[in-house]
């Protein structure tokens, strides 16, 4: 069993990188708007039923994945590293893993804020993440959340090994992908 933490900020790529690297492996893809766009259709992510609903999903999901005779997931998470909650996440998500003897693996995608803001408006960004096609509320948010959150990690701020930070503004999913494929051996 592998677990992949693909993380970074919004629209750096962690979907449609998670994607072609499922392509490429046995791993399946659990994309972070899976739930959070299923659980909107009742209440939006902000309130407190809504992240209620979205982790209970997801822990589910996890612990059966984790239980089960698959060879793994690829799990995309938006972390913010000046929030302690996201860091108790990120250690309880793996645990359900590490519980199981799955291998976990740390992927963290960096891009340029230009390149970001375009990748927020692509076709397949938008097929899969229906809360994202208000595109003036999604750039804004985008922009945003970078005043309040850190959304990459620091040099050296990363323990868990093995890890691989990759700047992906000028790299294609495919080849990002095939990268961590590599870099891991999956």
């Amino acid at each position: 069993m592998k677990f992949v933490l693909l993380f970074g900020p919004q629209a750096v790529g962690k979907m449609t990188v998670g994607y072609e690297l499922a392509k490429m492996t046995d791993l399946k893809l659990f994309h972070n708007h899976m739930t959070i766009d299923l659980v909107h259709h009742f209440f939006d992510y902000g309130t407190k039923e809504g992240e209620r609903l979205v982790h209970s999903f997801r822990e589910q999901i996890f612990e059966e994945v984790a239980r089960s005779n698959q060879s793994g997931m690829i799990f995309t998470y938006v972390w913010a590293f000046n929030e302690q909650e996201d860091w108790d996440y990120v250690d309880s998500v793996c645990g359900i893993f590490e519980n199981q003897g799955a291998d976990i693996y740390f992927v963290e995608l960096e891009a340029d804020l230009d390149e970001r803001l375009q990748r927020n408006k692509s076709e397949f960004r938008l097929a899969q993440k229906p809360t994202k096609r208000d595109l003036e509320w999604s750039d804004g948010e985008l922009i945003s959340s970078m005043d309040k959150y850190r959304l990459n990690s620091h040099e050296g701020e990363i323990k868990r090994k093995p890890y691989l930070r990759m700047n992906n503004t000028k790299l294609s999913a495919e080849e990002t992908a095939r990268r961590i494929k590599e870099e891991f051996g999956l």
